[in-house]
């Protein structure tokens, strides 16, 4: 997914329900997405999942009970994500946000088809 820190579309209200760990933003164009925190997780922009080029691109798996600490603002173009998994790299620009909302499902089942052909789960491991 390609990203600029320009944006066409501005968030107007952004908020966590944590009981369903999700987090919703309400755009300027009417648009509301809703994303569950996992896929936040395993498709945050940070260079740590995304790697510096495609063929870097990690595969998290084990996150779905992910929640999110805490949210902060980056400048007026971004929002940085603390996840309950203590990762805390990733700057979500809106233009991300809007972009992963509107491929929401196609990135979703991308996803867990990649877990599948690698033999992982979206369960955490369990402790022996």
């Amino acid at each position: 997914m390609t990203d600029s820190f320009q944006s066409a579309h501005w968030p107007e209200e952004v908020r966590y329900i944590s009981a369903d760990k999700r987090l919703e933003v309400d755009f300027d164009d009417g648009t509301c997405f809703s994303y569950p925190a996992e896929l936040l997780r395993v498709e945050s922009p940070s260079a740590e999942v995304q790697g510096h080029s495609p063929s870097q691109k990690q595969t998290i798996a084990g996150r779905r009970h992910v929640g999110i600490m805490g949210i902060e603002p980056v400048g007026n173009y971004a929002i940085r994500i603390k996840f309950d998994d203590l990762h805390d790299t990733g700057i979500f620009s809106w233009s991300y946000l809007y972009n992963m909302g509107r491929g929401q499902e196609e990135i979703w089942q991308a996803y867990l088809d990649d877990l599948e052909a690698k033999g992982l789960s979206r369960d955490p491991a369990r402790r022996g």
